[in-house]
């Protein structure tokens, strides 16, 4: 006779392990479940109202305040927070990298147009120096190209999220404030190896200040920071901003003014064309 089959062993279900609203037992009934998980869905409903209302009511309220340089003032106060971290954590050893001469693009991204008027004549472009301790100075070129020329291979980088590395070739802003420096408060030269006695801003513009940027003392002082006449070995060209313009690799692309007409010293901050139009001053990274 065939052997008689084990016996199956059956086991209840396991019920699912939900975790119940403290206000029901274990015990409670289906009705009892449907009524607190309606009364639970419209607290939930309700709260998400009042907090998207909430939101909706403090965005008008944000936008607006009172504007201050093309932002409501909480923005401003913001950017103005942004600036005072980034200033405090200023480093003038930091560099910004620097690569290979093989690593420069052939033919650089042009960042933007404002201030280079495409009917200017060339040749009969100068740089004018304000608060310089000799009084106003307009120079040349080859007054700029008189000073000791340094090689920088590095990014420029825009604040819409590109980067490119270029190869430039000018003089460091330091040495040309060394050359030509600017008055201290007492009239007498500064020099940039005391700091404290120089004017804390530089004020950079276009010929016909369509374009203008503002530059902290210590950006200016950076060794990075050029006054370029060249790129990829060549005298710039009109959308790179011949011929001479900033190069500060420390700070975003649209403080790197092109096409420098004026160069001015001040005690006072100089405003910023895009600081004007809600962006914050210092724009360094």
């Amino acid at each position: 006779m065939p052997k008689s089959a084990a016996p199956i062993e059956t086991r209840a279900p396991s019920a699912l392990s939900i975790a119940l609203p403290p206000s029901l037992s274990a015990a409670a009934t289906d009705a009892e479940v449907k009524r607190e998980l309606a009364r639970l869905s419209r607290r939930g409903f309700l709260t998400l109202t009042a907090g998207g209302t909430a939101a909706v009511l403090g965005w008008r309220w944000l936008i607006s305040r009172p504007g201050e340089n093309g932002q409501p003032w909480p923005f401003r106060r913001a950017l103005q927070a942004n600036e005072a971290l980034w200033g405090a954590l200023w480093d003038p050893t930091r560099l910004a990298p620097t690569y290979a001469l093989s690593a420069a693009s052939r033919n650089p991204r042009v960042n933007g147009h404002l201030g280079l008027d495409a009917k200017a004549d060339a040749s009969a472009w100068s740089l004018k120096v304000e608060g310089a301790a000799a009084g106003p100075l307009t120079l040349s070129l080859a007054d700029v190209q008189a000073l000791p020329a340094h090689d920088l291979i590095t990014e420029l980088r825009c604040v819409e999220g590109w980067t490119i590395v270029v190869h430039w070739t000018g003089a460091r802003l330091s040495d040309f404030m060394a050359r030509f420096p600017p008055a201290a408060r007492d009239g007498s030269a500064a020099d940039p190896r005391q700091p404290e006695r120089m004017p804390p801003f530089v004020a950079l513009e276009t010929p016909g200040r369509g374009y203008y940027v503002g530059l902290d003392l210590q950006s200016a002082l950076h060794p990075q920071t050029l006054l370029a006449w060249a790129i990829n070995g060549q005298p710039l060209s009109w959308d790179h901003g011949a011929p001479l313009r900033l190069v500060a690799p420390m700070k975003y692309g649209v403080k790197n003014l092109k096409r420098i007409g004026t160069l001015r010293y001040s005690f006072v901050r100089p405003t910023d064309f895009w600081f004007e139009h809600g962006y914050d001053w210092y724009l360094g990274h």
